[in-house]
């Protein structure tokens, strides 16, 4: 008897299966497409990234070879154009090495790219940081000590990546406009971080002793 019981249970969830299936098999197929659709859609969407990533590095290394043979026009426009069709990787790279081939003719018009860098929320802290820093070593020679400092004091504070080399450029270009006690203020923070490299400290340290034997720039 209770066999009986057990079959007709059976029956009855297979017939409710059956319906649930005749009811809903068209979704349970539309989503297995759509996962099987989706899969494919992103592994085509990487593919396509890995050959554009590569493509890119291979124009990057041509690029290099112009700069590397001499060639700095000519590298400058190729670095231009990666800028502007590659990944945003390699272009954020080729950006800068753009602005430092800029830089061996064209001094003034690199600060510009440097200074397009550094205003490009878009790129991470580090990264302006350094193209403000780029361009402040292109210009610390002849630009008034107030501009290197309007440019350079926010990178100063302790913490940030190239304190380190803001405060030596800050220290130089107040020496340079004979500003002892400006000098002395960043020599006195290089030589009390202990994060200063060794080789920034040791021209400090020069720097500091022609200060004090009352050196002119």
């Amino acid at each position: 008897m209770a066999d009986i019981f057990h079959e007709v249970d059976e029956e009855v969830r297979r017939e409710r299966l059956q319906k649930l299936w005749d009811r809903y098999s068209i979704y349970f197929i539309a989503l297995a497409v759509l996962i099987v659709a989706g899969v494919g859609g992103w592994r085509g969407y990487q593919w396509w990234l890995d050959k554009q990533a590569a493509a890119a590095g291979a124009k990057f290394e041509a690029a290099m070879a112009l700069s590397q043979q001499g060639k700095p026009a000519e590298a400058e426009q190729a670095f231009a154009k990666i800028a502007a069709e590659a990944p945003a990787g390699y272009a954020m790279l080729a950006r800068f090495r753009g602005a430092a081939e800029l830089a061996k003719a064209k001094p003034d018009e690199a600060v510009k790219a440097y200074d397009k860098l550094a205003a490009d929320t878009s790129l991470d802290q580090t990264l302006r940081d350094l193209a403000n820093l780029r361009a402040a070593m292109l210009v610390v020679d002849k630009a008034p000590f107030a501009d290197i400092k309007k440019r350079l004091d926010p990178l100063a504070e302790p913490g940030r990546t190239f304190r380190a080399s803001a405060r030596e450029l800050l220290a130089l270009s107040a020496w340079h406009h004979n500003d002892a006690k400006e000098a002395k203020h960043y020599l006195d923070m290089l030589e009390t971080d202990l994060g200063t490299p060794p080789g920034t400290r040791a021209r400090a340290q020069v720097l500091s002793a022609l200060i004090a034997a009352g050196g002119k720039s």
